[in-house]
């Protein structure tokens, strides 16, 4: 469970209809399995000791007492194990039938948690209202009642609470009321009839639940097995968390799911969220599991801003391309600027931009030729991205400009007594400023808008320069990362219906990332920025989760490895998560004084109210964490 990561497991035992002791020492056996692989929570299928479709055998009381004793036998088998397991039978209380979850750890029933929501009341008594206690045969006395959170003495964080079959289909699903009491994983033992496209419903269901809860979710369902005199039972089980699906059965096939659920993640998002409101009404009961690494078997995304599935990344380039554009239209509408100057570098993020302004000249209805594309070729200028940006202008349609700042770059080195042959920061950043300030005074002249380039993974390292490619009076860009920027842009290659251009931008995407400031070699790039600041990848992944959940660095790093095992050791990592922390904390100045622009995605820098963060903050403690990895 170390850095909040719980393995749990949903499990479908191939029941005997009402053999009650082939069924407890199936579910023992499979008890003993999923300690093997290391899962704390464990759920088994409604009514499992008995079989769910037992029918009118609930009432005859040899199976109800069978069904208690088998019970005791799971308990204990349950002491040598270190996990909390969740086990479905038919319960009698105070002369009531009632469908329950017993919650069994190391030798003891936690508690004993009713179903509250029947589809069919023939057998069993809603206990939404149950508020009791029970004394077993071994003579613990247990809580039963619908309102029980089971939480984790050794990960406080760890909070668990029942519901059981249809009380997630239920309007006011028992689920809504233990996430609000603190609970954040829901279990779910449920013996649900398989229909042609059941599973589709259930698979959103479940999704939307732990989305809206913002929960991890675990339902384990009756499977093969089950009497199939009318109907037949899937085994489909699902574990979620926050509207993710991390693991998934095979339909109408029996069996095991193993996941692990970040609970450190759930609480993240929780803090964040100003609609989730906690009471504490609810009965917590304690349990006690050993603190241990979990070996992670989920999906690390190693780029958690770029979507995975290639229709839904397509869609999601397509409607980033379209906020963008929307952005800019109502700036140059509420200014009333005639045009768009932006400076063209050959790069990705100037490609982008301009693709952006396109698109947002084609909503205003307003010519492209007011489009002021501006090429400033400086020491480090190449052919090859010359060369670039002259055609994609020229192939979008704006007005092309161009001005050499090489003379009044070395002008200003005069001034100020700088050796041109000295290739400092100095050297560099002048070229930078020269820049912006030739397009400052274009857009005065052309009435219009200086539209910025920079992205989000350059202004979270601070690799901008401060008051020249850092300013502008609009950053489209300004919130897209850099591992995003690429495939926009291909996006827009593969989709334009231009070839001309889609040949350019495709080159384009092939330059290797600089911002041409030092002198080529042989006419080729010198200097690469990802040798310089480090992988972008890796910058983007370690952004994700510092903005997006506030892990620690410990936390992030172990994250890391496990995304980008094969592609980058554990130095080469460590070498740039130290970079970033340094440069983000450091930059933050760069950052309190942003240009609008529009927001594209659930992260942002931007300083009026995505990041407000102290421009003089101490990285001190998250340094000292990663020196002690």
């Amino acid at each position: 469970m170390k850095y909040g990561f719980v393995k749990v497991a949903a499990v479908t035992p191939k029941i005997k209809v009402a053999d009650t002791k082939y069924n407890g020492q199936l579910i023992r056996t499979l008890m003993k399995d999923t300690q093997k692989a290391g899962a704390k929570i464990v759920v088994f299928p409604e009514l499992s000791i008995t079989g769910a479709s037992c029918g009118d055998l609930f009432y005859q009381d040899k199976l109800l007492k069978a069904a208690k004793e088998e019970l005791m036998q799971i308990v204990s088998a349950s002491e040598f194990y270190d996990a909390v397991y969740f086990v479905g039978l038919p319960y009698e209380l105070n002369g009531k039938l009632y469908n329950v979850a017993a919650v069994v750890s190391k030798g003891e029933v936690l508690g004993i948690v009713p179903k509250s929501y029947l589809r069919d009341n023939r057998h069993f008594l809603s206990g939404a209202l149950l508020d009791c206690e029970e004394e077993l045969s071994n003579g613990q006395i247990v809580p039963v009642s619908t309102d029980l959170i089971f939480y984790c003495q050794e990960l406080p964080s760890l909070k668990l609470a029942v519901e059981i079959g249809e009380d997630l289909w239920a309007p006011s699903a028992p689920s809504v009321g233990h996430t609000i009491g603190g609970a954040n994983v829901i279990v779910n033992l449920s013996a649900e009839v398989e229909t042609s496209g059941s599973d589709i419903y259930r698979k959103q269901l479940v999704s939307s639940q732990s989305a809206r809860l913002i929960c991890g979710y675990i339902c384990a369902n009756a499977g093969e097995g089950e009497s199939t005199q009318d109907v037949v039972y899937s085994g489909h089980n699902m574990i979620a968390e926050n509207g993710h699906i991390l693991a998934e059965s095979m339909r109408l096939e029996n069996g095991v799911i193993y996941s692990e659920i970040d609970v450190e993640r759930l609480e993240s998002d929780r803090r964040k969220n100003p609609l989730f409101d906690t009471e504490d009404s609810h009965v917590c009961v304690p349990f006690h599991v050993r603190k241990e690494e979990t070996i992670l078997t989920r999906f690390v995304d190693p780029a958690p801003f770029v979507p995975v599935d290639e229709s839904i990344r397509r869609k999601h380039c397509e409607d980033i391309f379209k906020i963008q554009a929307m952005g800019l239209k109502k700036r140059m509408e509420h200014t009333g600027a005639n045009t768009a100057v932006i400076g063209i570098s050959g790069g990705l993020d100037s490609t982008l931009a301009l693709l952006v302004i396109a698109q947002a000249f084609d909503m205003l209805k307003k010519s492209r030729k007011d489009i002021i594309a501006v090429t400033m070729p400086g020491f480090g200028t190449t052919d090859r991205t010359y060369d670039n940006a002259v055609s994609m202008i020229k192939q979008l349609g704006a007005t092309f400009m161009e001005v050499d700042i090489k003379k009044s770059v070395r002008s200003h080195f005069e001034d100020i007594g700088h050796d041109e042959s000295k290739h400092d920061v100095t050297y560099e950043n002048a070229q930078a400023r020269e820049r912006t300030q030739i397009l400052m005074d274009i857009s005065n002249q052309k009435n219009g808008m200086v539209i910025g380039t920079g992205d989000m993974s350059e202004l979270a390292l601070g690799w901008a320069t401060y008051n020249g490619d850092h300013m502008s009076m609009y950053g489209v860009n300004g919130s897209v990362p850099k591992t995003l920027v690429r495939h926009l842009v291909r996006f827009y290659a593969d989709t334009c219906g231009d070839e001309a251009l889609a040949k350019v931008l495709y080159d384009v995407l092939d330059t290797p990332v600089s911002p041409e400031l030092l002198p080529p070699e042989n006419g080729k790039i010198a200097q690469k920025t990802e040798d310089l600041v480090g992988p972008y990848e890796l910058h983007d992944f370690v952004m994700y989760y510092v903005l997006r959940f506030g892990f620690s660095p410990e936390k992030i790093f172990a994250l890391a490895k496990v995304a980008f095992a094969g592609t980058y050791n554990s130095a080469v990592i460590m070498k740039w998560l130290k970079t970033f922390y340094r440069r983000f904390f450091s930059q933050q100045f760069k950052r309190s004084c942003l240009p609008d622009g529009p927001k594209v995605g659930t992260l942002s820098v931007s300083p009026r109210g995505d990041l407000m963060m102290p421009s003089d903050a101490c990285v001190r403690i998250w340094m000292d964490e990663l020196d002690l990895l």
